[in-house]
């Protein structure tokens, strides 16, 4: 049997691109012998003084502080191992439940993590945010602050570590399909000088 290998992805719980990505990683798991670990990034630290965005994304990163902030805020009192379910209680409700980013949906996710309900006053803190932000530079430093997340570290191939943005995917593969696209994501990413394979984006986020 082969040994099981540690999977790490930064998440901005805010991000459907990233939500779809977890849920992938986590049927991934159930058929690859992988152990997923979540970690918390920021889309609004990584567009800190981005002038040049559009008033619409400014606004989504406007809420989008809130959720790192409880999510970084819970790790810090319980240890990471707390991000898998409270992650899933937050998008769930966000990507799913399509409910406003505010402190009611906060307590109720916190809650049914198992949290304390009052870690939700750490949205509109700035207690953690030196946290954030370390957390957030983890993840990004291996592969640069040109892209957004999902960012995922794993062993290659060759059990070599390897970082890389993506994929961005929809919906989410499931059973072997899942297991064949991580077994190809891993070929390309740990691909000496492999950088980019991209097309253009034609469909919204699917949620199922």
């Amino acid at each position: 049997m082969s040994e099981r290998v540690a999977v790490d992805m930064w998440f901005d719980p805010a991000c459907p691109w990233a939500w779809i990505t977890s849920r992938w990683l986590l049927e991934v798991e159930q058929i690859r012998d992988v152990d997923v670990r979540f970690h918390v990034m920021s889309l609004s630290v990584l567009n800190d003084g981005r002038d040049h965005l559009s008033e619409d994304y400014k606004t989504f990163l406007s809420t989008a502080w809130g959720p790192v902030r409880i999510c970084i805020a819970a790790e810090q009192r319980y240890g990471n191992e707390v991000l898998r379910k409270l992650y899933t209680a937050l998008g769930t409700r966000i990507h799913l439940g399509k409910q406003e980013r505010n402190h009611e949906l906060y307590v109720a996710a916190l809650t049914e993590a198992g949290l304390d309900p009052a870690l939700a006053a750490a949205a509109d803190s700035t207690e953690y945010d030196e946290a954030l932000r370390a957390s957030h530079e983890a993840g990004m430093r291996p592969v640069g602050q040109d892209v957004g997340t999902p960012v995922i570290h794993a062993p290659g191939p060759d059990g070599a570590q390897v970082a890389f943005f993506g994929p961005v995917i929809t919906p989410a593969p499931k059973g072997e399909a899942a297991g064949r696209l991580w077994d190809g994501v891993l070929l390309v990413a740990g691909t000496p000088g492999f950088y980019e394979l991209k097309r253009t984006r034609e469909q919204d986020p699917i949620f199922d």
